[in-house]
């Protein structure tokens, strides 16, 4: 069956992805950013959030023969996991079931922070081009599909933010096509834009990784060079974000040796001071407009 942009449209109406969002939950990993297959994109393209923190805590006390109650559970001093939640309880009243949409090259950071934003913010976790891969039927059909009518793809790029766009309570992990077209970057704007800028030579090493363990030869991978073009050519979209989360920033600030010592709590962290910061001149600006 030929697959034109009119089956993408009937592929993704509302109500198919309101269905998605009833999918078994799954919990990302708090690890190291680059930590093997956590970063992969799941098959499942939407997760519903789960948070060990919507589990009350319960410590059993007995008493004694001497009647006197057992020592607590220690806590340790400081505790990220613990002050990363509690910056998503203080940000989320003020973000009022906005969607977040996270734009920068593919990589396993991006896709691992979004799933953790999803799980802290009680949000939905999507990948705008796992969604089309689906109705394409595959990765592989997606590609040829591509290939033979360009256009048609880019349609259906676009009607799948356009049925993004218009519900809430979503982290979306957006495809380069979001920021391809003034269509796209206008539709993104229905949420907050936040481009996670993760220096090429990650990308380019996560990409030669993958390709070695698909097999591919040395010819087939994707090389720096290309990847420093495509960069270039989508640098300008990616710009209009609302924020930007530069990795290297965050390396410098925290102190760290290199990379590798970057975790997804620490982009999260970053990702949920900068809304913050968004929430509150929203709310400035939205006092200022009020009649005396």
């Amino acid at each position: 069956m030929e697959i034109t942009a009119s089956h993408f449209f009937h592929a993704f109406t509302v109500p198919k992805l309101r269905a998605q969002l009833h999918r078994s939950p799954v919990a990302p990993s708090s690890s190291s950013l680059r930590a093997g297959s956590n970063g992969r994109r799941s098959s499942s393209c939407c997760q519903l959030p789960t948070t060990s923190c919507s589990k009350p805590l319960t410590v059993k006390c007995t008493l004694s023969d001497e009647t006197t109650l057992s020592s607590p559970p220690k806590v340790a001093a400081k505790d990220p996991t613990l002050a990363l939640k509690t910056k998503a309880m203080d940000v989320a009243p003020d973000l009022r079931g906005t969607s977040i949409f996270l734009l920068g090259m593919k990589s396993s950071i991006k896709t691992q922070l979004a799933k953790l934003l999803a799980e802290l913010l009680r949000y939905y976790y999507f990948d705008s081009d796992g969604l089309v891969e689906e109705a394409a039927g595959g990765e592989a059909s997606a590609k040829l599909f591509q290939e033979t009518d360009e256009q048609g793809f880019r349609e259906s790029e676009t009607e799948v933010l356009k049925q993004l766009s218009s519900m809430g309570r979503l982290v979306v992990c957006a495809g380069d096509g979001a920021v391809q077209s003034s269509t796209n970057l206008g539709l993104l704007r229905h949420g907050i834009t936040i481009w996670i800028d993760v220096p090429l030579d990650i990308i380019a090493g996560e990409a030669t990784k993958s390709d070695a363990e698909s097999g591919k030869s040395h010819a087939e991978k994707l090389e720096l060079t290309q990847l420093a073009a495509m960069y270039e050519k989508l640098r300008g979209g990616y710009a209009t974000a609302d924020v930007t989360i530069s990795l290297q920033r965050i390396v410098s600030l925290a102190g760290y040796d290199d990379f590798d010592a970057v975790t997804a709590e620490d982009m999260a962290m970053e990702v949920l001071k900068e809304i913050e910061k968004l929430t509150r001149v929203k709310k400035m600006m939205e006092k200022a407009g009020r009649p005396f």
